[in-house]
């Protein structure tokens, strides 16, 4: 979707078009779920499926905030990885005893409710792959290689960014971008090479 689509259908959205929120979901819904999916082989389906709900959730209450300086796509990959975070900290409290409250997907602007039909992923992968050994070590080097090489490498081959899609996520020069993943790239390396080497000795 281009810019000039994405405003057309964010103005739509604003006045409370009903079929517009509805073309929203249709467009980003799938790849959200996909996205976040990848972000942590812990997560079921159900999991990733939460998560965007949460996400749109987000995106309903705060379209009107939406600067325009990233496409449409980018900012919701951005609000979809914030709210991975947030919901692998609250697993990680639900497990120590804490508790965490659900989230409805109906949302109420205050002037009405927003009647909106989130569609069902078509997106099913086949979890013995993405949930492989091999992966279970990608995800346990990117968790140690941390923010922000984490975050740029997300956006790269997870979300698919393009460079300049992810400078104007991260706020940087495509160059920027290119010479920051170059670097995390190595570091990334290095660290796989340890865990693969550990897992050997095992």
């Amino acid at each position: 979707m281009n810019s000039s689509s994405d405003s057309e259908l964010i103005g739509r959205c604003l006045v409370g078009n009903p079929s517009a929120w509805n073309n929203l979901f249709d467009a980003h819904y799938s790849t959200v779920v996909r996205f976040v999916f990848q972000l942590s082989p812990e997560f079921s389906m159900e999991d990733a499926e939460e998560i965007a709900q949460e996400t749109f959730l987000s995106v309903i209450k705060n379209l009107k905030s939406f600067n325009k300086k990233s496409s449409l796509q980018t900012w919701i990959i951005r609000i979809a990885i914030n709210k991975t975070h947030d919901y692998i900290i609250r697993q990680k409290a639900e497990k120590r005893g804490g508790g965490a409250k659900p989230l409805s997907i109906n949302a109420n602007d205050g002037d009405g409710e927003i009647k909106i039909d989130i569609p069902d992923s078509k997106f099913r992968p086949d979890e013995n792959i993405l949930k492989n050994e091999e992966y279970q070590i990608l995800f346990c080097a990117l968790e140690k290689l941390g923010n922000p090489c984490k975050e740029v490498i997300e956006l790269r081959y997870f979300a698919e960014l393009s460079y300049e899609e992810i400078a104007q996520a991260i706020d940087a020069k495509p160059k920027t971008v290119s010479s920051r993943l170059s670097k995390c790239l190595d570091k990334l390396e290095a660290i796989l090479k340890n865990e693969l080497n550990r897992e050997k000795i095992r």
